[in-house]
């Protein structure tokens, strides 16, 4: 893989290290292998540094703790790289972490499968850092400027493990904001020589599919869903299937495949409902999916789901994969009350017997809550759940610590 001028451009990090003091419970947590240090776990810093910047950890004897990305914009104030021991951060050694990235997805070999995440942020070692792999593109997101300053040197080592073709620079709302930091990178453009296709086609599972890394949600497809939609696959013939925030129609192929006589998706965005139609037109050289009736919405799911229940229009399978609805605590009490208030909406367009597929990726939920909130709503709608299997991530979207976790998936029949 070769790399345009932007990245030998990017500034370094200072040589000179920030060493830090922190907190009882904030030692506890980095001992127990926690990612962050937040800036109000911090008791002592030796001088103010810029994003990027390494700082070392001591514990309250002096004794090394951990070393990490310095971030001065964030309330995670150190995103840690390594602890217990000291060590260069240097390309060898975001070598050594890829390597040890690739070898967890290498099960993936042998499912026909070219579209899936190669470094699950904070749970791969990479705190602030997405890359997805889509056939022969990489597509690297970042969430803090604390990471320009190392981006040459990590790239050089994703070119050693994982080449590809193109590789494209994606920048969350707030890093796209902090031009300061950026030195002339920006959203979405390609850290390549070549310039990728605006749309790019992918293999899961066998099945085709497209991603629009660019203007595409994430990094243009949901690919922490791979396994969820499999088992959709195994319970769709035969079946009428209603998918809402079907987004690109993920759920919708693979139910295709699996024998459904009719499919409904439904979106918001007609720019996604067009990319449904496409990936089921992908397909269509399996007999299943040709043979599929496949209808589409560009419309709220609430108000579609609230209208087909006044028709009386029953399906076999209802998929609810909503957006996510708490980014805060805060917005816990209503994310839970909108996945009850679509459970009901659901129940009402299933027919007696038929299969929900319910999800949440709001990792301010637990688990509990939610499978607890979709059983609650149930009652209520005088409709009795029988869980079929409850379901969470994904080997490519590894969780090794609490807050990484996010995705919690309900198969039951109701």
């Amino acid at each position: 893989m070769n790399f345009n001028n932007l990245l030998s451009q990017l500034p370094g990090p200072s040589e000179k290290r920030i060493a830090l003091r922190v907190t009882a419970p904030a030692e506890r947590a980095l001992r127990q292998g926690h990612p962050w240090v937040f800036d109000q776990s911090i008791t002592e810093q030796s001088h103010e540094a810029a994003p990027g910047d390494l700082a070392v950890i001591f514990d309250n004897k002096r004794r090394f703790l951990a070393v990490g990305l310095y971030d001065p914009t964030s309330t995670i104030r150190v995103r840690v790289l390594q602890n217990r021991q000291p060590a260069v951060i240097n390309t060898h050694w975001f070598q050594k972490k890829l390597e040890a990235a690739a070898q967890i997805r290498e099960a993936l070999e042998g499912t026909d499968t070219t579209g899936y995440r190669l470094v699950h942020g904070e749970n791969d070692g990479f705190p602030g850092v997405v890359i997805d792999r889509y056939a022969d593109t990489l597509v690297l997101k970042l969430y803090t400027p604390a990471w320009i300053p190392h981006l040459k040197e990590f790239c050089d080592a994703l070119a050693q493990v994982s080449p590809a073709e193109h590789l494209i620079l994606r920048l969350n709302r707030t890093l796209q904001k902090q031009t300061d930091f950026l030195h002339g990178l920006g959203d979405g453009i390609a850290l390549s020589l070549q310039s990728p296709p605006e749309l790019i086609l992918f293999k899961e599972n066998g099945l085709t599919f497209e991603s629009d890394p660019i203007h595409g949600q994430k990094t243009g497809f949901f690919l922490d869903q791979r396994d969820n939609r499999a088992k959709v696959e195994e319970l769709s013939a035969g079946k009428s299937v209603l998918n809402v925030f079907a987004y690109t129609g993920g759920f919708s192929v693979y139910a295709a495949r699996g024998g459904a006589r009719e499919i409904v998706s439904v979106d918001i965005s007609p720019h996604a409902v067009e990319g449904a139609i496409r990936n089921m037109e992908y397909n269509q050289h399996f007999p299943a999916v040709a043979a599929a009736s496949h209808e589409t919405f560009a419309d709220d799911a609430f108000d579609v789901l609230t209208r087909m229940e006044s028709q009386k229009r029953l399906f076999d399978m209802v998929i609810i994969d909503p957006p996510m609805f708490a980014q805060s605590e805060k917005q816990i009490a209503s994310a839970l009350a909108a996945y009850r208030k679509l459970t009901r909406l659901g129940l009402g367009v299933l027919r007696k017997g038929g299969t929900l597929v319910q999800a949440s990726c709001s990792s301010r939920v637990d688990a509990d809550s939610f499978f607890d909130s979709v059983h609650q709503s149930a009652r209520e709608a005088g409709r009795r759940l029988t869980e079929i299997e409850r379901t969470g991530h994904a080997l490519d979207h590894p969780i090794n610590f609490e807050e990484g976790a996010y995705l919690k998936c309900l198969f039951a029949t109701a």
